[in-house]
């Protein structure tokens, strides 16, 4: 794993040694991704620096070292990431003729560049990675990320240079990028609680979308034609997987999973260096729990956060199954004081605004995990697959609803719903729980029942899933001069798929994951050095994801059918049935008691007049219903927080 930097210049001009110091000087920026080893290699003729941080996982010698040049010296990489079926593909090289001199999977790919050609050697790789290749014959730069979005890149123009980075760190350590930040995007950041992708904070920069590559000769950069093209789509994925969905009976397809991501799992236990894993005690984590440790005939580390709020708290959960399991099991609780310390660390681990609150328990299990192993494997992705969010389950009926019931009779019954406070939802709850089935004992009922009354409205699915994955629905009430900003919605564009519940996944596969989950991943164990790693996201098991019917993955209510069927071969059902809970915590109750100084000072109406980005009176009225318990506002304020605390880090 590695932290990545460079520039191409086209006006040429910069010795060697300039070249060097600022691809250094940005590189050295991310020193957390990459604390054992770091390098910079230039081209003074072509105008090209490329630099690397790395840490080190496969092939801990100096082989590994990065950047590194072919032998004929017709290609240079820096590379961030890991190929994790470098040995199969070194094996086929080696027939070809190639010889190596080293064992990482950087070597792999870049022998792999030189006999076989860029287009050929990413239909190939099976990893997660962000890739500066340059390619000195047809004097090209070409930036690629991974096909699901694990790893980052950002890039933009200065002075006529290209200028890229693992992080945005990187590219402000260039002396003459003068960022500003780009309103429309952070009208988007309140919409969503986190920054879209392909776009930046910043104005003129951008993130290189999943699946994409972006080659840059001379003249392109000149001319600032900075377009990216797709070598890897989800859209294609998706579409002929629902045209070819599987037919075989569920229990020949339960083997097929088991079998493609028994595999996925055990690929990525390839390391030179201790590997364990997440555990939340959740389908996902246990599930890729189970399948290592039955392809692993050493001990596995497992690490969970727990929580003293019963609520929120899962870890007695993950402590069953590690029992079951027999892992070597570690847990750490998470008191509102660790919360404290990790708040003040957000704006520099992010780099832009992000507000899924959970990035502090995922910040500290990374955190927790590296003071014993350097990889851990991680069960993100499965909710997207597999139907596991709650909007995937009831995306049908609302959308029934939606059919059978006029748009009035539904805004009435919205408003029914959103009357009560939160706080006399969940005591309802509590006084009836008793009488209702084990299903309805619904976690936080209060904020569903807030969550519900903002849907039933919704006449379309776009329109249905906006309101779901919506913080603030309305976000240039908030901030100032994007009156009439674009919006996210209109790249929400689901293709033709046979059901809601699809549709809604593969929004969720394209927006959410990587611009959310897999951001909040990487940050939090990149900042402690921790390497994460996903099979749920080997592309094959995605691929695969989509030729099963969603009868398969939605069954009574219930998402995840196949992967329960699947984790119940290795656990017992009793130990994983349960109702969703997720990764949260009590910020919103925390707001209002040791974190409210903290708050206090940064949504004063004097300091948001005076920085000029978001409306003080629309800020003071969520903050004031909030702290009176009349609506619980938990995600709107934690979005205005983070965008508060990063632009305190990082103004002036």
């Amino acid at each position: 794993m590695c932290g990545i930097a460079g520039i191409l210049d086209p006006r040429g001009g910069m010795r060697s040694d300039e070249l060097l110091d600022v691809a250094t000087t940005m590189v050295d920026t991310l020193s957390h991704r990459g604390p054992d080893d770091g390098g910079a290699w230039a081209d003074e003729s072509a105008g090209v620096a490329l630099a690397s941080r790395r840490l080190a996982v496969v092939d801990l010698s100096h082989e590994g070292h990065q950047p590194m040049t072919s032998a004929d010296g017709r290609w240079t990489i820096t590379f961030n990431g890991e190929i994790y079926n470098h040995l199969g593909l070194r094996k086929r090289l080696e027939a070809e003729g190639a010889r190596f001199r080293g064992h990482s999977d950087t070597e792999v790919l870049l022998t792999a560049l030189l006999h076989w050609g860029l287009a050929r050697t990413l239909s190939l790789l099976n990893g997660m990675y962000a890739i500066a290749a340059w390619d000195s014959d047809h004097r090209t730069l070409s930036l690629i990320r991974d096909r699901l979005g694990e790893k980052p890149l950002y890039y933009g123009m200065v002075d006529g240079a290209l200028i890229f980075g693992s992080e945005l760190k990187a590219l402000r350590a260039v002396k003459a990028f003068s960022p500003t930040v780009d309103r429309r995007v952070l009208a988007e950041f309140f919409r969503l609680s986190r920054v879209p992708a392909p776009s930046s904070i910043y104005e003129g920069v951008n993130q290189l979308m999943p699946g994409s590559m972006l080659n840059v000769t001379h003249e392109t950069c000149r001319r600032g034609q900075l377009h990216p093209s797709r070598y890897w789509s989800a859209t294609t994925v998706a579409c002929e997987g629902a045209s070819n969905v599987v037919a075989a009976q569920p229990e020949a397809l339960v083997d097929e999973l088991e079998d493609l991501l028994g595999d996925a799992v055990a690929l990525r236990l390839n390391a030179d260096v201790p590997v364990g894993v997440f555990l939340s005690g959740g389908i996902d984590s246990s599930t890729v729990v189970a399948l290592m440790r039955a392809r692993t005939s050493g001990s596995v580390r497992s690490f969970t956060i727990g929580f003293d709020e019963a609520g929120y708290d899962e870890s007695s959960h993950a402590r069953e199954i590690a029992r079951h399991l027999g892992t070597d099991h570690t847990e750490h609780r998470l008191t509102v004081d660790d919360a404290a310390e990790v708040i003040s660390l957000l704006p520099k681990i992010y780099d832009e605004p992000f507000a899924d609150a959970s990035q502090i328990p995922t910040y500290l299990v990374s955190k927790l995990a590296r003071r014993h192993v350097t990889v851990a494997l991680s069960g993100d992705g499965g909710d997207e697959l597999f139907g596991g969010y709650n909007r995937h389950v009831m995306s049908g009926t609302l959308r029934r609803v939606a059919s059978r019931v006029p748009v009035p009779a539904r805004r009435a019954a919205a408003r029914l719903l959103a009357a009560p406070s939160p706080a006399a939802w969940d005591r309802l709850f509590r006084q009836i729980s008793h009488l209702l089935p084990a299903k309805a004992n619904i976690r936080i009922p209060g904020l569903k029942m807030q969550k519900l009354a903002s849907v039933l409205p919704a006449a379309t699915s776009l329109e249905l899933y906006a309101a779901l994955a919506s913080t603030w629905r309305d976000p240039t009430s908030l901030v100032l001069g994007t009156e009439h900003g674009p919006s996210t919605q209109e790249s929400w564009v689901a293709p033709p798929l046979p059901d809601v519940a699809s549709e809604m996944m593969y929004l969720d596969l394209i927006s959410y994951l990587p611009d959310d989950i897999l951001v909040k991943l990487d940050r939090a164990s990149m900042a402690v050095s921790l390497e994460a790693r996903v099979p749920m996201l080997d592309h094959r098991v995605v691929e695969f994801a989509w030729r099963i019917p969603t009868s398969l993955k939605i069954q009574q209510g219930s998402g995840k059918w196949i992967l329960r069927q699947l984790l119940a071969r290795h656990v017992p059902p009793a130990l994983f049935e349960r109702a969703k809970a997720g990764f949260g915590l009590p910020i919103g109750a925390w707001m209002r008691g040791p974190l409210r100084p903290w708050a206090e000072g940064l949504l004063s109406p004097e300091r948001l007049s005076r920085e000029g980005y978001l409306r003080p009176g629309a800020v003071r009225e969520v903050w004031t219903a909030h702290l009176a318990g009349r609506r619980d506002e938990t995600d709107r304020l934690w979005a205005v927080l983070m965008f508060q605390a990063w632009l305190e880090s990082h103004s002036g």
